[in-house]
């Protein structure tokens, strides 16, 4: 006997959606991870760099750079059939900081980049970060190709949490960024799982 009612294929369920960020000071590579890593042409806001912010716009040691990011960064990479994650890299600029807020509200964890050139930069994005409890990583990028100091001492400079990891990155890599992200991804399971005892 013939069935009257057509099957419909079953399919997969959508991948869970995951939102991380990516902080840290002005000119570290947050624009330049993003879109080393995004599976999409990722999304920036850069705008140049012009003489009427020279006042307000402090580019510190990075004096190549002619352009800043005024909004965010994004990009997305589809880890596997059940997990995607949206990365949001925030505007490195004191004036753009008030965006923060909107763009971590709902984000899993996030990753501080540092140039340990310019230690002080980090401490606005790693103050955010500690005071909402949201878990992160530091990721030194690897300017030139290798770490100008050492990550102990790098660790030292920023006084985090013993475990808070401090790893060497490169913006520039994919598979560096790819490994920087799945350390991420780690923490976060593992203070999941903390509460869940």
């Amino acid at each position: 006997m013939l069935s009257t009612h057509s099957e419909q294929p079953v399919s997969a369920p959508a991948p869970v959606p995951v939102k991380i960020i990516v902080a840290g000071g002005f000119g570290v590579g947050k624009t330049t991870l993003v879109g080393a890593i995004s599976e999409i042409p990722p999304l920036t806001t850069e705008a140049a760099m012009t003489s009427v912010g020279a006042g307000v716009d402090n580019p510190g040691a990075v004096t190549t750079k002619t352009t800043t990011t005024v909004a965010m960064d994004f990009g997305r990479i589809t880890v596997d059939e059940s997990l995607r994650l949206y990365i949001f890299g925030t505007p490195g600029q004191d004036r753009f900081g008030f965006m923060w807020n909107e763009l971590t509200t709902g984000a899993l964890g996030a990753i501080v980049l540092v140039d340990s050139r310019r230690i002080d930069d980090s401490f606005p994005a790693l103050d955010f970060f500690e005071n909402r409890a949201l878990p992160f990583v530091v990721a030194v990028n690897q300017f030139s190709g290798h770490l100008s100091h050492n990550l102990d001492d790098v660790r030292d400079a920023l006084d985090v949490d013993p475990d808070v990891p401090v790893i060497g990155t490169d913006a520039r890599s994919r598979a560096a960024v790819k490994q920087t992200l799945l350390v991420l991804l780690d923490v976060v399971l593992q203070r999941a799982m903390g509460r869940a005892r």
